[in-house]
């Protein structure tokens, strides 16, 4: 698609702010790109795509999950893409964005490291006549024309609402709880927190819990360890719950947990359905996950971006199901927003079902017994 289509088209629709509703990647050079490969299995490919994705830390998602789902939907539509892994560091996440729209791809699809830095990106791409979309968490301020990810807010809820059905299955009716939340440039962390707050706010007002400590973990699981160390020791071990925004802080909570012997005692949630995270969740350390299934979300990325490509509004509009505010502009954003799942012991094999992880890397170790009890082969 040449720069004049995509000029035409962000003429026609996209200054109207259609967004989607249906939670990353390197490879062996250093582990931030992986160039080409669109087209090989859906056709002869039509136009191209940039995909920026934020780091491989703060979630083992981006390389494990979002890389593969994106790079095999795109390659069965047909479309040339080219995914790049800014590892966390923003200037390089410049770089790759000035180097995609040097290139001229015809969509950007970026997953912001913080607002600032992604607005600053979005706002070339909209200067070089090219369609972008904010994949998974959205650019506050950065008039991205498209947004696909999950029901944020959902995934908080489902956190939430763990937390209090892992409490009243250990017969705790009265709790001290905690959050330890993700990280507050993600606009997504605030998303979840109101999920989780939205679903624990009645147990709190009618005195069954009390919140007694609401931290940052940033999204790292030393961070989030040091968190809840001090919300801990500050009520003297008097912690039963802990809402914990992601598997990696998850980790390491469970393990300040487990020094104090109380691992599989106190639940803690977590998101994303890592390895890791589910090997808690069998083992009974980690009270539960949030399944998000990339696979969905990279197909309704890839769908959006073929209808752009062709300019066929009608195609993104019906796509475009929900809304997610922006909370600078307070402008609605439509987007596509897939369906997050709880997962609970007995869940896990489902999400090994689906091929989002392997047995043969859940199953390891001292894991083996506790995938053998719940049926994972």
């Amino acid at each position: 698609m040449t720069r004049r289509r995509i000029n035409r088209a962000v003429a026609l629709g996209a200054t109207t702010l259609l967004t989607l509703t249906v939670a990353a990647c390197g490879d062996d050079d250093g582990g931030s790109s992986s160039n080409g490969g669109g087209g090989g299995g859906g056709g002869e490919s039509t136009g191209s795509v940039g995909v920026i994705l934020p780091d491989s830390v703060s979630s083992p998602r981006w390389e494990a999950n979002d890389r593969p789902s994106l790079q095999a939907a795109f390659d069965e539509a047909g479309i040339e893409s080219n995914i790049q892994n800014a590892e966390g560091d923003v200037a390089k996440f410049g770089t790759i964005c000035d180097s995609m729209i040097n290139e001229g791809v015809d969509v950007l699809m970026i997953v912001n490291l913080d607002s600032e830095s992604g607005r600053a990106c979005l706002q070339k791409a909209t200067d070089a006549g090219i369609v972008s979309i904010d994949y998974d968490r959205l650019t506050l301020g950065g008039g991205a024309q498209y947004y696909v990810s999950f029901d944020n807010v959902e995934v908080g809820r489902l956190m939430g609402q763990g937390l209090q059905q892992c409490l009243d299955d250990a017969g705790k009716t009265k709790a001290n709880i905690a959050y330890i939340n993700g990280d507050p440039t993600d606009n997504n962390a605030a998303l979840f927190k109101e999920g989780y707050v939205e679903a624990l706010t009645p147990k709190i007002d009618t005195g069954d819990y009390k919140l007694v400590g609401d931290q940052t973990g940033e999204w790292d699981a030393d961070k989030a360890a040091d968190a809840f160390d001090g919300i801990y020791t500050s009520n003297d071990g008097k912690v039963d719950g802990v809402v914990s925004a992601n598997d990696t802080m998850a980790g390491g909570i469970v393990a300040r947990l487990k020094a104090n012997g109380l691992a599989g005692k106190v639940p803690v949630t977590g998101q994303d359905a890592s390895v890791e995270g589910l090997q808690r969740v069998l083992a009974g350390t980690q009270c539960m996950t949030v399944y998000k299934n990339t696979a969905l979300e990279a197909k309704a990325a890839s769908d959006l971006a073929i209808a752009l490509i062709n300019q066929d509004e009608a195609a993104a509009d019906e796509l475009a199901t929900g809304s997610v505010p922006d909370t600078e502009t307070g402008e609605d954003v439509k987007s596509v927003l897939a369906t997050p799942e709880a997962i609970f012991k007995d869940d896990v094999k489902k999400v090994i079902d689906d091929g989002f992880q392997s047995a043969e890397d859940v199953c390891t170790g001292e894991f083996a017994k506790f995938c053998e009890e719940a049926g994972i082969q």
